[in-house]
């Protein structure tokens, strides 16, 4: 075929058009210049990078008849035949396809036979992370000691396939991902010297979608440059590559920081309808909302934040009136639920119901001044200060409810007091008040939880067998105080040595009633309070327990 795709026929051929990759560049044209060339090299780093392409002139610098030479002439004939692919001294393998033991033999027998006619007989090796173990170890001996006249240069995209032994006798470069701006800037150069008519967002869009690779923006650019007949119209761009229009990424995210639902569902319904891919779209949105995260915190944010100048701007906008731990909740709760959008059968539906999830975050207040509010509620509690609202019925006016601190006294008395032994008390005293102490008090030393509940007892009579208590509570403890009544009649029988049968005289304090009404009330106010309900969001607790004082 004639017609040669852009990324062939812009292949860099010198270091200096090397595109961001200066670390490799640097360092390889001082060894050359100084005579310090390693005899194994290897280059490692994601696709479309440049590995083979830095390999190819490092090739040529080496045998160029000038050279060696850090800026090979590309004249020569050792030049053109590297750059054409025809040098009979510059082998380039394909490590998927020899990858045998047999080949890497066939490469040994081959090396100790001098070049034709240039300086080096070179061996640049492609994906050398297919290549098996045993061609791994066949290959050693040759890789640590090989002839003068010849050189290694290996290329992979997966260093961490190839053995030990083997990275130990080679001097690793590692290329980078090139960066959107390094990407669009010679794509606009290659338009320019084409002729291609094409806008700065177009290009950065192609960019993006590239992913840091080259040579697949490269390839993009001639798709797109093949369907249209004149200009390239942005909206082209859109429908060839069936990429998400970054204006509908923007308005996704503004939705639902203002927790915009309808508009939210009606972007993921055009998007559906247009055919595009959702789970890409999950993933750009992502993305944008790490972005913005990034943007929010304001450090190295040209660094760390890979999109134009302009998109920079909108998305300081955007954020500028959001909290930054509430954009950490959101790209929090994002990532957790990207499992299940991608691995739902109804990837739209799974999108909708995680999208209208995050926007039902409530915004997060910063933890020092949750911190601060929590201690100011806590000191209202313990002042009793905390003003709660309750509507009458009969008026339908607002009046304020208190409640009662319990006196604690007489409950750590019967905890700490040791009770007499049997009918020793009896045979000492008849005195009703300190029969009924010492009851209590062998009540309490069984059963300690009753001790709340005998702070409500009281002894209204004392016969020959029995004993008459007077209970004076709301209807709840009364009730769990009758069915302890055989506790109360063994510690009785305990205290005066004898069977005593008790019987409850139960009058239900209405004012107590209303009392544990409005402690009820109160609880259910503490628990509801939105302070309350954003610690235990924030710090991802559990209520264990409230209490009223």
């Amino acid at each position: 075929m004639s017609y040669l795709v852009l990324a062939r026929k812009y292949r860099p051929q010198t270091f200096e058009q090397v595109v961001n990759q200066p670390h490799v560049i640097q360092t390889l044209t001082n060894a050359v210049a100084a005579d310090r060339m390693a005899h194994a090299i290897l280059f490692s780093g994601p696709r479309g990078t440049g590995k083979t392409t830095i390999a190819r002139i490092l090739a040529k610098a080496m045998n160029c008849h000038g050279g060696p030479t850090p800026t090979p002439c590309n004249r020569c004939r050792s030049c053109m035949e590297i750059t054409t692919g025809k040098a009979a001294d510059v082998f380039e393998i394909d490590g998927a396809s020899n990858n045998g033991v047999d080949q890497v033999r066939d490469l040994r027998e081959n090396i100790k036979y001098m070049p034709q006619h240039s300086r080096y007989k070179i061996y640049i090796i492609d994906e050398v992370h297919m290549l098996s173990t045993a061609a791994f170890n066949a290959l050693l001996k040759t890789l640590e000691e090989p002839p003068a006249h010849v050189l290694f240069f290996f290329a992979t995209t997966e260093p961490h396939k190839i053995p030990v032994t083997i990275l130990s006798r080679c001097q690793r470069h590692d290329l980078k991902r090139i960066g959107l701006e390094d990407i669009c800037r010679h794509m606009a150069d290659i338009c320019t010297r084409e002729s291609i008519s094409i806008s700065a967002d177009s290009l950065a869009l192609i960019a993006r979608e590239a992913g840091g690779c080259m040579r697949d923006a490269l390839s993009l650019l001639d798709q797109v440059v093949s369907f249209s007949t004149g200009p390239i119209q942005h909206e082209q761009i859109l429908e060839v590559l069936g990429v998400v229009d970054r204006k509908l990424i923007f308005d996704s995210a503004q939705a639902i920081l203002e927790h915009d639902i309808p508009a939210i569902l009606e972007i993921i319904d055009a998007l559906f309808n247009r055919g595009h891919d959702l789970k890409k779209y999950y993933a750009e949105l992502c993305t944008h909302f790490r972005n913005l995260l990034v943007i929010k915190l304001g450090q190295q944010v040209e660094r760390l934040v890979d999109v134009p100048a302009h998109e920079i701007e909108q998305m300081q906008v955007q954020a500028r009136n959001v909290a930054g731990i509430h954009l950490s909740r959101m790209l929090e709760r994002l990532l957790q639920e990207e499992v299940f959008v991608k691995s739902s059968s109804q990837t739209k539906l799974a999108l909708e119901v995680t999208l209208i999830k995050i926007i039902e975050l409530k915004p997060a207040l910063p933890i020092e001044s949750l911190i601060e509010k929590i201690d100011i509620l806590r000191n209202e509690f313990q002042q009793g200060t905390l003003v709660l609202q309750e509507r009458t019925e009969q008026s339908g006016e607002d009046r304020p409810l208190a409640g009662a601190p319990m006196d604690q006294g007489r409950v750590a008395e019967l905890h700490q007091a040791k009770p007499m032994p049997a009918a020793g008390l009896v045979a000492q005293t008849k005195d009703p008040a300190a029969i009924w102490e010492d009851i209590c008090r062998r009540i309490v030393a069984k059963h300690p939880a009753m001790a709340t509940s005998l702070a409500d007892c009281t002894l209204a009579g004392l016969t020959e067998g029995g004993l008459v208590i007077q209970v004076k509570t709301n209807a709840f403890k009364a009730d769990m105080i009758q069915r302890k009544k055989a506790l109360f009649d063994e510690m009785a029988a305990e205290s005066f040595g004898r069977k005593m049968d008790c019987r409850f005289d139960i009058q239900v304090d209405i004012s107590q009633e209303k009392a544990a009404a409005q402690n009820g009330r109160l609880r259910e106010e503490a628990l509801r309070h939105p302070l309350v309900a954003e610690a235990v969001e924030l710090f991802q607790g559990k209520i264990v327990d409230v209490k009223i004082l």
